[in-house]
């Protein structure tokens, strides 16, 4: 991670979960992280925290509505003209509603589509662009997807959610090809977890907590340090080394 010191990353839902987990990690690695979500209140906690541990690198916090695709392209010209660019962008930020593919409601489903889909492919179009501009060729975008990206899981609020994912499967595969087409040595790679105990499934179920304690009960889940653990991983191999697709789930899940 040494030729990562003092580089730019932004992680997109940086402030719970897996993106705050991602986030410490690449700051006490001295990276200049800029984290953003629609509440930037957590994430300004947490730079509290990481400058206080003495880690060397910084946490910015950015607010940014994803699904919004102007205040994607702000943020990004911002941190243009604050840090001059990005070096590493970090897809993380992901929802899923309870809409099945039968009796869903539109909204949701857009709503998962503008997230988990538009937004991890306008962040990856811009720092690509801000890469390009600054003559960055050994950049690196890191998509956080989900073993749903790979299996359709046996539960109908949870298809529609699975399609977004397979998407993210084939959309890194896609920027990997264009990629190799550009002639450059920017790199992609796809992180999907299995079941992380993170605040998701209660997202997910909000209207039934019982339900969402129960999926972190029945087996020893991931942690979100366990990915942050994989960024890092996938982060530190050799410039001519290219990690597709890290799949990773708790040993005792089944599927």
């Amino acid at each position: 991670m040494e030729r990562w010191k003092g580089r730019v990353a932004l992680v997109t839902g940086a402030s719970v979960g897996i993106g705050a987990a991602v986030a410490r990690a690449l700051v006490q690695q001295g990276m200049r992280v800029v984290g953003c979500a629609r509440n930037v209140d957590k994430i300004e906690k947490l730079a509290a925290e990481c400058q206080s541990a003495g880690y060397s690198g910084t946490l910015i916090p950015y607010k940014c509505d994803l699904s919004n695709e102007e205040e994607i392209l702000s943020m990004f010209s911002a941190i243009k003209t604050l840090h001059k660019g990005v070096d590493v962008c970090i897809n993380n930020a992901g929802l899923a509603h309870n809409e099945p593919l039968l009796s869903g409601k539109t909204e949701g489903w857009r709503n998962m589509i503008d997230v988990n889909v538009l937004a991890l492919s306008i962040c990856t179009r811009e720092a690509y662009k801000s890469m390009k501009e600054r003559d960055v060729d050994d950049g690196h975008i890191i998509n956080i997807n989900s073993m749903g990206g790979h299996r359709m899981v046996p539960s109908a609020d949870e298809h529609f959610y699975c399609a977004t994912k397979y998407a993210v499967t084939a959309l890194t595969e896609g920027i990997r090809q264009e990629l190799r087409e550009a002639n450059t040595h920017i790199r992609a790679t796809c992180i999907s977890p299995g079941i992380v105990e993170t605040e998701f499934a209660f997202r997910h179920h909000n209207s039934d907590p019982e339900k969402a304690a129960a999926v972190y009960e029945s087996i020893k889940c991931l942690k979100a340090e366990d990915i942050a653990s994989a960024v890092t991983f996938v982060l530190s191999a050799p410039p001519h080394v290219q990690i597709g697709d890290v799949q990773m789930r708790p040993v005792e899940q089944v599927s």
